[in-house]
């Protein structure tokens, strides 16, 4: 269901799986969810453990209605098949202020500098100050007359001074430095942080500087206003007298040359000033909701009691499901209580409280034909919560399913059994995994099951086998390669089948990026690709990306306006035909660049924004977001982040999904594309994509999502965890139906290479830190393309080091993607001794990497037991003993050898 503002939360306990109530014994604490990364084991306070069901409501039955008494009972753990629990997160934006004030102290002869906030938070001013004559952006301790009361000393640079409350029950904070004008400040530099959040502010992205000098006042990031007065006192009479004698003695001997070397100042002074500055703080509230299901024995009915600790009135928007499509429809009463019908497409029932004020619940009688119940929470107008941008989905046993159950309890103890030691846990729990691969890949090997299933079912099976190896690699994770997970990836290698998922290719793909930023001015690009698709061919690649093939307001292609109109400045629709082709003919697919997120309107609206759109997909400006003020859009708020050089195009619309899902389906008919490359995904829910890629079937598909890395001051932080799960995330969404390119990878290695600093390719799990090092399968590994390098240069890779770039994601897991120029560079010889490589060893999206060196100047490592590699100026040999390793070929600071 679609929703204006989605809060999304994420399953904590994944019982479930493939169709079947499983009931784990009560000592496994595992994590069970194969794409849900962000949890590790038992590390949810709420996480609860199958058959414990407290504090339900006892019901009566009577004929097809069910009522429910004030009494409260324990349902014995046999009665329930299927409870779970799920977070709730919610970030809500609270808009305050930063007060800034400079202003003569009690004693006349000192000045104050007070900060402050109105928001409620634990505010810490992390402060320092520029001395006269400082070079750089350097901070230093100020004298210790000026640190206030309570303040502590940060290394030897900052001091951190807690913001204390001018009253009780007041949320207004302030800290106050009292200040020496006859000093030698030139400066005081400060950010605030929040420890309850652990968030940093900064002003303009970068530091908070007072001056009190004048040569420091055109700073982007200055406070105060400049006046011109009479001289101050101390640090800026110093500077001016300096002058002033700098100026005489040039006066009395022209040939003679000052010590001072400052330009000229004009005698000034600071007078004081207040600044209000807006500040945004983002709040997070965590909640839960447990699902209960049991069978009424004498009515064969489930009844399913939901529970959540969410304050005030909350909605549940509700319906149910016949099949695994998890289509919703609305059941045949009874209904419960205040529940009314939505549209003729789901029901709302306004929960009860529960007993006690905490919270609210309600109970669900459930027909035995039903396979599913599907909901969403609403708090608010446009606040809804989901799991992971889906709809909360909760399987309910078939008639049948009550004595299957038993048995299957019965089995799974006997093959799975309790364990103390989480160690053990995770090794029987995996070989059960390991055991159920092996027996889908019998189902479909052998002679029999090849007769009996249709090929739809056998993609099925192997579409589970896919996410049986996702949830096992989950586990995993964490700790170092085991037997466990290597047998876990070897069946997927020997699939039968080259279609392991929708969209994700066959594990081996190697990408070329086949343009550049140039590549539209010689207005004939498809036929100079043409003539070198036999070339790419040879060198290895097996999927290139062309370029956006659409009319587009700049020529690039990433402002697109009539979506149909496919003669571009980088040929006509003709020639593309016959490019895709020529390398359909030499065994190349190709991706389309699809610009789903926005879309250059052709047409002004009555207010003479441009907002209406002609061609054949002629929308209004209803499919236009409506919180992006630039475009006055009538759609609903984005599902993302909105990029303001365009109208943003609202995909909760029905009619915008269906033109679209036709489009891309148009593409794939008229024109060959065998997948796509999706640009500027973070404007919109990558649910939507799902949507996109079910209709249009690619065989692969990557999303570009990129948002910056962490930094700390300037310096990259060594945990980039957050970055990646962003990502990761955003492959949920699609239900790993896309990949995504690895940013993080691309962001670590600059720094690991242009600081010698190549300890930063080792997670603190041992793992590869991107993208890569969770979920390889959907790692699109770059180290440019057409943005970060080129003529555009947003984010070059460090000059020099490319070869040791190519090194690393050549010869790694996830899917490698080479940019064009570097093809046909200096470069292209050690580009094609790589390619040929990992060709030669069959090293593909999945193989397991063995890192043996992450050191200052060094970084090594084994991959597959196949292929060793080091990059850095520091020293590796891999050593010989029942391997033998042959040396490869070695470049600038790597080297790479070969089992033989």
């Amino acid at each position: 269901m679609n929703a204006m503002s989605t809060v999304l939360s994420q399953t904590l306990l994944h019982n479930y799986c493939r169709g079947k109530f499983i009931c784990l014994p009560k000592t496994s604490n595992l994590l069970l969810k194969p794409y849900s990364l962000n949890y590790p084991f038992n590390s949810h306070p709420n996480a609860t453990t199958f058959c414990r069901f407290k504090n339900l409501p006892t019901v009566k039955v009577s004929g097809n209605s069910v009522t429910e008494t004030s009494t409260v009972k324990t349902f014995e753990s046999n009665d329930v098949v299927f409870q779970e629990t799920f977070p709730l997160k919610q970030t809500q934006r609270e808009e305050g202020k930063v007060f800034i004030r400079l202003d003569k102290g009690k004693e006349k002869k000192r000045w104050e500098l007070s900060v402050g906030c109105d928001l409620a938070g634990k505010w810490i001013l992390h402060w320092g100050v520029t001395y006269i004559g400082d070079t750089g952006c350097e901070w230093d301790q100020p004298p210790n007359d000026m640190i206030p009361p309570g303040s502590i000393s940060i290394k030897d640079y900052a001091i951190e001074t807690p913001l204390k409350k001018l009253s009780e029950g007041d949320a207004f904070h302030q800290a106050t430095i009292d200040i020496d004008p006859k000093s030698e400040i030139a400066a005081i530099n400060f950010v605030l942080k929040d420890e309850e959040t652990g968030t940093w502010y900064q002003h303009k992205g970068r530091d908070f500087k007072v001056p009190f000098v004048d040569y420091l006042q055109d700073d982007d990031n200055a406070i105060g206003r400049k006046t011109v007065f009479d001289l101050w006192p101390g640090a800026l009479g110093q500077i001016s007298n300096k002058l002033d004698k700098a100026e005489a003695s040039q006066s009395k001997d022209q040939d003679s040359k000052t010590e001072f070397k400052e330009p000229k100042q004009e005698n000034m002074r600071l007078e004081g000033f207040y600044e209000e500055l807006a500040i945004v703080k983002e709040v997070v509230t965590h909640n839960t909701v447990t699902v209960s299901v049991r069978k009424c024995l004498e009515t064969a009915k489930n009844l399913l009691y939901l529970e959540t600790d969410l304050p005030g009135d909350v909605v549940i928007h509700w319906g149910v499901c016949r099949d695994d499509t998890k289509k919703w429809e609305i059941p045949a009463a009874s209904h419960p209580p205040e529940t009314v019908v939505f549209k003729n497409k789901a029901l709302r029932t306004l929960l009860k409280p529960r007993e006690g004020g905490n919270g609210c619940c309600e109970l669900f009688t459930l027909e035995k034909e039903f396979t599913g119940f599907v909901f969403v929470l609403k708090l608010k107008e446009n606040t809804w919560l989901k799991c992971m941008g889906n709809d909360f989905y909760i399987p309910l046993p078939s008639s049948s399913s009550s004595t299957d159950q038993h048995s299957q309890v019965e089995s799974s103890d006997a093959s799975v059994p309790a364990k103390t030691e989480e160690a053990d846990q995770k090794v029987s729990y995996t070989d059960g995994i390991i055991s159920e691969i092996r027996s889908l890949m019998s189902d479909i090997s052998c002679e029999r099951g090849r007769k009996s299933k249709t090929k739809a079912v056998q993609e099925s099976i192997l579409q589970e086998i896919e996410k049986l190896a996702a949830e096992a690699y989950s586990i995993f994770r964490s700790s170092t390669p085991t037997f466990a997970e290597e047998a876990v990836v070897e069946p997927e290698i020997s699939v039968p089948s080259p279609k392991v998922s929708p969209g994700t290719g066959t594990g081996f793909e190697i990408l070329c990026q086949g343009f550049n930023w140039e590549s539209h001015k010689s207005g004939r690009w498809y036929m100079e690709l043409k003539e070198k698709a036999a070339h790419l061919s040879s060198l290895g690649f097996t999927v290139i990306w062309l370029p956006p093939p659409t009319e587009s307001v700049s020529p690039e292609g990433y402002m697109p306006t009539d979506l149909y109109n496919l003669n571009s400045r980088y040929g006509t629709v003709d020639e593309l035909k016959d490019v895709v082709n020529k390398f359909h003919e030499v065994g190349i697919k190709v991706l389309g660049d699809a610009v789903l997120n926005h879309r250059c309107a052709q047409f002004q609206n009555a207010n003479g924004v441009w907002n209406v759109f002609g061609g054949r997909l002629n929308w209004d400006d209803r499919a236009v977001v409506g919180d992006d003020p630039h475009f006055q859009g009538r759609g609903n708020k984005s599902s993302g982040d909105n990029f303001h050089a365009a109208p943003n195009i609202d995909h909760s619309q029905d009619f915008v999904r269906k033109d679209i899902k036709e489009w891309l389906c148009w593409l794939r008919r008229e024109i060959g594309y065998d997948g796509w490359r999706l640009d500027f995904v973070r404007g919109f829910w990558g649910g939507y994509v799902k949507d996109y890629l079910d209709a249009s079937e690619p065989h692969f598909s990557v999303g570009e999502y990129w948002d910056s890395l962490s930094y700390t001051y300037g310096e990259m932080d060594h945990n980039q965890d957050a970055h990646r799960q962003r990502i990761i995330d955003w492959i949920n969404a699609t239900n790993g139906f896309s990949g995504a390119f690895d940013v993080t990878t691309k962001g670590i290695l600059h720094s690991a290479l242009e600081r010698c600093e190549y300890w930063r390719l080792s997670d603190q799990k041992g793992k590869p830190p991107g993208v890569v090092g969770w979920w390889p399968s959907r790692a699109v590994t770059f180290i440019e393309n057409h943005d970060t390098g080129s003529t555009q240069g947003h984010w070059r890779f460090p000059r020099g080091k490319e070869m040791q770039g190519y090194a690393y994601i050549l010869t790694h897991p996830g899917t490698p993607s080479v940019f064009y120029d570097h093809i046909f560079s200096d470069y292209r010889s050690e580009i094609e001794t790589l390619l040929s490589l990992r060709k030669r060893k069959k090293l593909h999206c999945r193989s397991i990497v063995e890192i043996v060196k992450a050191e200052r100047d060094v970084y090594a490592a084994i991959i597959d037991e196949k292929v060793a590699m080091k990059i850095g100026p520091g020293h590796y040999e891999p050593p010989n003993g029942r391997q033998k390793w042959s040396f490869v070929m070695e470049g600038r600071d790597y080297k790479i050898w070969e089992a033989s």
